[in-house]
């Protein structure tokens, strides 16, 4: 059997060509596609836009204010944080969205786990296949 190095291993063009293939064949995946349309209807929302804007200035101003150690201005604006987070929940398209985004995690999740068990499995095999070789030898 062929040994490589890490260095080698990391850069190995057939191993880096399969990955590009299967990065393409995600992102023509039903999840990918439905993940950008939900991506471009809430870009193009101005009240979500204003909402996340408003939300990231809060987030922003809750850092400052513990830097402070304001502690009552923090769980003010925390407060108010959550009440902006509902409010954009309540989009039907930013549930979506959101929902989109754990499918795409999933999916690849999903792929590395098998490609992780793929190898780890044959490492098994090809070990149990060199100590059964060493074991008949002696």
């Amino acid at each position: 059997m062929e040994k490589f190095t890490a260095t080698e291993l990391i850069v190995r063009a057939d191993i880096m060509e399969k990955a590009k293939e299967l990065a393409s064949l995600i992102s023509t995946s039903d999840e990918v596609s439905f993940y950008q349309k939900a991506e471009k209807q809430v870009q193009a929302n101005e009240e979500i836009q204003d909402l996340i804007k408003l939300i990231k200035k809060r987030q922003k101003e809750v850092v400052a204010f513990e830097t402070f150690q304001n502690k009552k201005m923090v769980d003010k604006i925390n407060g108010e944080l959550t009440e902006l987070q509902d409010k954009l929940d309540h989009y039907p398209i930013v549930s979506q969205f959101k929902q989109s985004q754990e499918d795409i995690n999933y999916l690849l999740q999903l792929v590395v786990g098998v490609i992780r068990d793929t190898v780890s499995e044959k490492i098994q095999v090809e070990q149990a296949a060199e100590e059964e070789e060493s074991n008949c030898s002696d």
